[in-house]
């Protein structure tokens, strides 16, 4: 890809969409228009203008990013261009925790009202750990 534009100003949805963050533009203007995106650390419209140097704070699948403008795209481009045009700030996300699950041997038979009762402790305990 050629020179990355770092001067001038773009539509924040275009830019989300074209920096590959959201699927489709209108996806990123209902997220703005949700309250999901905010603009050095303020609510915007889809429309508001980014230029280099802002800071997103982009709200998506339950987790922030936070992401600095470095580049200005107003097509959208390949993933490996579309990174070189932010920093990612944000911290990396906890694995999340799945416990192994017991496994009964073939032909054991029906579980005992004891084996049950294991089971439903060892259920509950995986539920609190979700929380």
């Amino acid at each position: 890809m050629q020179d990355i534009p770092t001067s001038g100003k773009i539509r924040l949805d275009a830019w989300l969409w074209a920096v590959r963050i959201y699927k489709t533009r209108s996806a990123a203007t209902t997220a703005c228009r949700a309250g999901h995106v905010k603009l050095n650390g303020a609510p915007v419209k889809a429309s508001q203008p980014v230029v280099v140097g802002d800071r997103l704070r982009v709200r998506k699948d339950g987790f922030d990013r936070e992401l600095e403008v470095t580049g200005l795209l107003a097509k959208r481009v390949g993933a490996s261009d579309a990174v070189r045009c932010y920093l990612d700030h944000s911290e990396p996300r906890q694995k999340p925790i799945i416990p192994n699950v017991p496994i009964r041997e073939r032909g054991a038979g029906r579980p005992t009202k004891k084996d049950r009762r294991e089971l439903d402790r060892l259920r509950a305990s995986w539920q609190d750990l979700e929380l």
